[in-house]
């Protein structure tokens, strides 16, 4: 069974895989999140390659789809509302922080809040 026929399915409901079999036979059992594309529906999933495939171009988008810009925008603003991203601000390391200390292009409160944030 691939995602997309477990997709189908689940019919969006959550759901947790439990045992895992690798090519060899081994199988794992324990509790496991699908990955978040794989709990987009099918449709999305599909809307997601195709989008890769097209290294973003929102207007090879809308020639593939035959639908408009906006239709494109809208679509991807509501899958992406359903994915977690990666923190776009990521706290610096600490040791880079204090060198910016030592060297006096920062501050002492400075510091303080960007090591506050790395925790």
């Amino acid at each position: 069974m691939d995602w997309q026929e477990l997709t189908d399915l689940t019919r969006g409901q959550p759901f947790v895989v439990e045992r895992v079999r690798l090519g060899s036979g081994v199988a794992i059992e324990g509790q496991f999140e699908p990955p978040q594309l794989a709990r987009l529906s099918v449709e999305d999933q599909v809307f997601v390659a195709a989008f890769m495939r097209s290294h973003g171009s929102i207007k090879e988008m809308e020639r593939i789809f035959g639908v408009s810009y906006p239709t494109i925008k809208s679509r991807l603003n509501r899958i992406a509302e359903q994915l977690d991203f990666v923190d776009a601000d990521p706290a610096p390391p600490s040791a880079d922080v204090l060198d910016r200390l030592r060297r006096g292009e920062i501050g002492v409160e400075e510091a303080l809040v960007e090591l506050g944030r790395s925790r």
